[in-house]
C-alpha cells in the first residue's frame, strides 16, 4: 500500500505539479509587489480626489457606494503577467525539452482511423487464413 502512494507521488506529474505550484506562489507574490508599488498608484491617478483609486460612486453622499475598478484592473494584470512569466520559463523550455528527449510524439488516432486499422487487420487476416473460418 505504501509502495503505491510513493510511485504516485514519484510520479513526474505529480511531482512537476508541485514545483509549479511552489513557483507559481512565488510569482504571485513577486507580480502583487509590482502591483501595488507601480500599477495601482497609476490607476489612482485617475481617480477623484477624495477616492482611493479609479472607481465610481453609486450614490454622491455614501462612500461606501464606491466602485472601485481599479482593484479589478490590477488583478487582470496581475493575472495576465503570473499567466505569461509561467508560461515563458516553465512551459515552453519543457515543451522543448521533451522534444529534444522523444522526438516529435505521434498524435493519438480518432476513433474512425482506428476502426479503418482494425478493419483492414482484420480483413488481411482473414485473406491469410484463406477466407477459412475456425471455431
Amino acid at each position: 500500500m505504501l509502495k503505491g502512494f510513493k510511485d504516485f507521488l514519484l510520479r513526474g506529474n505529480v511531482v512537476d505539479l508541485a514545483v509549479a505550484v511552489v513557483i507559481g506562489t512565488a510569482f504571485v507574490a513577486i507580480v502583487t509587489a509590482f502591483s501595488d508599488g507601480i500599477i495601482n498608484p497609476l490607476l489612482a491617478v485617475f481617480g477623484d480626489a477624495n477616492e482611493v483609486g479609479l472607481g465610481f460612486r453609486l450614490v454622491a453622499d455614501n462612500p461606501a457606494t464606491f466602485v472601485a475598478i481599479g482593484p479589478i484592473i490590477t488583478a487582470l494584470i496581475n493575472f495576465i503577467l503570473i499567466a505569461a512569466i509561467l508560461y515563458f520559463v516553465l512551459v515552453l523550455p519543457s515543451i522543448h525539452q521533451k522534444k529534444r528527449r522523444g522526438g516529435d510524439a505521434e498524435e493519438p488516432l480518432s476513433d474512425s482511423e482506428l476502426l479503418v486499422q482494425i478493419r483492414d487487420l482484420l480483413a488481411q487476416a482473414q485473406q491469410s487464413a484463406g477466407g477459412r473460418h475456425e471455431f
